[in-house]
């Protein structure tokens, strides 16, 4: 399962997975950030809020990820992994490769930084 949660006047989607990740969680996920992106040029920011990484719930479920990254990173200015988990930790320097926004880890205790570095004009 993958919360989300859009704060509108902020522009910022925040995701929180909760067990493994299934396809219809992306699709979910995409008709939120859709709607706001009707509205608006871009995303501010995304925030990905994991203790850890779930994996998927099946093949469908990484295809569906793989699609939303691929619909939408060019419209997301801002990525922020806030996790302790050491596999998170090194997720900007492998997104930077696949992914037009910048993408910083921030310690789970650093959530307000993380909010605040994702307000900051991109």
């Amino acid at each position: 399962m993958l919360e989300h949660l859009l704060d509108e006047r902020d522009g910022i989607l925040t995701v929180k997975p909760s067990g493994r990740l299934a396809a219809e969680d992306f699709a979910a996920l995409a008709r939120v950030a859709d709607a706001y992106l009707e509205r608006n040029d871009a995303l501010t920011g995304l925030m990905i809020d994991a203790e850890a990484f779930p994996g998927w719930e099946d093949f469908a479920a990484l295809l569906s990820h793989l699609k939303f990254v691929r619909e939408h990173h060019r419209r997301i200015k801002k990525v922020a992994a806030l996790s302790d988990s050491t596999i998170l930790k090194i997720m900007p320097h492998i997104a930077a490769h696949f992914v037009r926004a910048e993408v910083r880890h921030f310690a789970t205790a650093r959530r307000a930084t993380a909010l605040d570095w994702l307000r900051e004009a991109a």
